[in-house]
């Protein structure tokens, strides 16, 4: 197998898809937001770069869920292995292509998980409390390094419920098989990725972003169920329901995609720390350059 990472706006997709062109392989999305259905320009799915002239590559991993599940690492790991099997046994190279850095160390590394059951009970009991409370609690049961965790009241609430299962029930291994990888990162100067990714964020706004947004709320769902999702989501269903202006939710949006670029390769460079070996190739090299390059690596 391949792995291709690599922040956002990194051309992560493009690489993948050419690479899978080459190999006769398919892709295996580890983007934790474009499993769900109807959340496509502020997910930056880009179906398009799936085809390669009369080649459609196939994918899995993408419009998985409905907008509004909270999908998890562990049903990742499951679907994952599903799908990297189907693959295999069809004699086609698998390559997965991500920058959700926690879903592609839970493959890479082969995370060992429990799935915890939803207690509605202590839900209704913790809804009743401040973000600010809710932090508090956490805190009590581990240092909160994972910032994600308090984001919102949303997430605080998964975070202790799984952390006060946890702490009654004996942890049981979810076996996960080694999974030996290749993995390339695609390194961006910081000025191109931030140009980049300002370009991107107007295109997409221009290619009607804020409309998909509206639709999702339309068809029912609350603004926290969007909030929950961050970024886009978060910004533009504030701007909708009026708690920022059209101004505030670009530069705010702005700000937090390029914080949220920076975060990915601390992931990422958290990882080599670990052990994990990953082969860089710049950002400027054509997209031939770099699939050449692999294909190399892969040879040896």
């Amino acid at each position: 197998m391949a792995t291709i990472l690599g922040p956002t706006a990194s051309g992560k997709t493009e690489l993948a898809v050419n690479l899978a062109c080459k190999l006769k392989g398919e892709i295996i999305s580890a983007d934790s937001r474009q499993i769900y259905r109807d959340m496509d320009l502020g997910t930056g799915k880009d179906l398009a770069e799936y085809r390669i002239d009369d080649t459609e590559i196939p994918y899995h991993l993408i419009d998985i869920a409905e907008a509004g599940y909270q999908y998890n690492v562990f049903e990742f790991q499951r679907d994952f292995l599903k799908v990297y099997h189907e693959i295999k046994g069809k004699g086609s190279f698998p390559v997965m292509c991500g920058g959700s850095g926690m879903y592609l160390e839970a493959i890479l590394k082969g995370y060992r998980l429990i799935q915890v059951p939803i207690n509605e009970e202590r839900r209704a009991e913790l809804q009743l409390l401040s973000l600010d409370a809710l932090k508090e609690i956490l805190s009590s049961y581990k240092s909160i390094h994972n910032t994600s965790d308090i984001e919102n009241t949303k997430r605080a609430i998964r975070a202790i419920e799984i952390e006060e299962y946890c702490a009654v029930h004996p942890e049981t291994d979810l076996t996960f098989p080694t999974i030996n990888s290749l993995i390339v990162g695609i390194d961006v100067d910081r000025d191109l990725r931030r140009r980049r990714i300002t370009a991107r964020l107007q295109q997409r706004l221009a290619d009607g972003m804020i409309a998909e947004v509206q639709k999702l709320l339309d068809s029912g769902l609350h603004p926290d169920d969007l909030i929950y999702y961050g970024l886009e989501y978060k910004y533009i269903t504030n701007y909708l329901t009026g708690q920022l202006t059209y101004e505030e939710m670009f530069t705010g949006l702005n700000i937090a995609i390029h914080q949220f670029a920076k975060r990915q390769m601390t992931w990422f460079r958290k990882m080599e720390r670990e052990g994990f070996k990953i082969r860089w190739l710049k950002g400027e090299l054509s997209t031939e350059e770099k699939t050449n390059k692999i294909l190399s690596w892969l040879s040896q």
